[in-house]
């Protein structure tokens, strides 16, 4: 085993922790568990901070539990929250959770044979059958609301100006959770559970319950809430989310998020989101500094996330996806991208939309760069830009004389014109 606390200590994702957690776990291994919340089909780079969590865990010799919190779900954790959520229910949770569980496989070892395998739960497995009048009587009465309501999640919601309040739902989500930690600590012999700042109040009701009713000592660990150096929150983009399902964020999309982080925050990821060791980070970070131009760290970084949420394939055809605009890339590479990629790499680029017809007989290359589409401003503009050799179609050269077909299409949908080096124009073909 190795020193899970130093791991994240220098990695900057230890915020907080129980005092004699370090000791504990150099002791012999433990298990440890982090909830993850299952209103969606796919898990997003903000659940990375407590998936890296359990994966440098496991690799320090330590048995990791994934919680899906199929009955915390039902009811919404207030941490952070100002609003109440929408409820789930069981169908939709249990997909929800095979889907998470596929997604964590990228991280996690839920396969082997060692005593430190991964396993995943879900908490609706052991709530589903508690009845209320048992919950109130065998757990409510070990916690006073006196405590409950200390806890920042609440003092929060409660002290706000919204008009909603906090529902008796949300109140005790605490003791859920709480129970949660307990129930594991009986059955999987979990000693610590981890999670980001906002959950500590949460985390230590638990232990509070393996103290009062286990009789046992819980453990806590907090990571701090990740934040981008210019304030607006991490994990976001245009587009929203940015999920680990490339249905719903395409790997070049992603690879994208990555390479776009400023040099502070990019400094700062590669040791939270990467399993690189300190000496190679450190060699990184200098030779970063030494030539800022090149991003050699944003592309480490892209590098290293997008392999490891997507496999190396996939990072390969981001790779030949972001080349697409900025450098030199063929016919066969526009042909392999997918649709959502190429809209994904091609979104920001002028389009016009020309029918299946029009190209039955063959689209001639004037009406395609200046009649049928404005690309270019005149006929005469797009017989000089032919003759002068400045014309592509679908990355090849093209004379006046080409004729744009049914077999020129990219995904059966799309044709890509260009101009020069950089002047780009998307067919749409309906």
């Amino acid at each position: 085993m190795t020193n899970f606390i130093e791991e994240l200590k220098w990695r900057g994702m230890l915020n907080d922790s129980m005092p004699g957690t370090e000791e504990h776990l150099l002791e012999e291994m433990r298990s440890a568990y982090v909830g993850f919340d299952p209103t969606a089909d796919s898990l997003h780079i903000g659940n990375l901070v407590p998936i890296m969590l359990l994966a440098h865990y496991q690799r320090c010799g330590h048995k990791p539990i994934a919680l899906v919190g199929g009955a915390t779900g039902m009811i919404g954790d207030p941490s952070g929250k100002s609003s109440e959520r929408n409820l789930l229910d069981e169908k939709t949770l249990r997909h929800n959770q095979d889907c998470v569980k596929k997604q964590l496989g990228h991280f996690l070892d839920f396969e082997s044979n060692e005593p430190n395998a991964a396993i995943l739960v879900n908490n609706y497995d052991w709530m589903k059958e508690f009845s209320f009048l048992d919950f109130i009587r065998d757990v409510g009465k070990h916690i006073t609301v006196n405590y409950m309501m200390a806890k920042d999640s609440v003092k929060n919601r409660i002290g706000s100006e919204s008009k909603e309040g906090m529902s008796f739902t949300e109140f005790t989500y605490q003791m859920v959770q709480g129970y949660d930690f307990l129930h594991l600590y009986r059955e999987n012999s979990a000693t610590l559970q981890m999670g980001g700042s906002d959950q500590w109040g949460n985390i230590t009701t638990g232990t509070e319950l393996i103290r009062r009713i286990g009789g046992g000592k819980g453990y806590a660990i907090t990571c701090p809430l990740i934040t981008k150096s210019d304030g607006s929150k991490f994990g976001k983009s245009e587009g929203g989310n940015v999920w680990l399902d490339a249905k719903r964020t395409s790997p070049y999309k992603f690879y994208q998020y990555w390479l776009n982080t400023s040099d502070e925050d990019a400094e700062k990821y590669i040791k939270i989101f990467t399993f690189l060791d300190k000496e190679t980070i450190d060699v990184l970070i200098a030779e970063h500094k030494e030539a800022p131009h090149v991003r050699m760290l944003q592309k480490r970084l892209g590098e290293e996330v997008t392999a490891l949420v997507h496999g190396r394939d996939e990072y390969d055809k981001a790779i030949a996806a972001s080349n697409m605009l900025f450098g030199k890339s063929t016919a066969d590479d526009l042909k392999a991208l997918d649709e959502q990629t190429f809209l994904d790499v091609f979104g920001g680029v002028p389009q016009a939309e020309v029918s299946k017809a029009d190209l039955d007989n063959g689209l001639d290359m004037i009406g395609a760069l200046a009649a049928k589409t404005g690309f270019l401003k005149s006929n005469g503009e797009a017989r000089r830009e032919l003759k002068a050799n400045s014309i592509s179609v679908n990355k090849t050269k093209v004379k006046e004389d080409f004729l744009i077909t049914k077999d020129s299409l990219i995904n059966d949908k799309f044709v890509l014109l260009q101009k020069g080096k950089k002047n780009y124009f998307v067919l749409v073909v309906n």
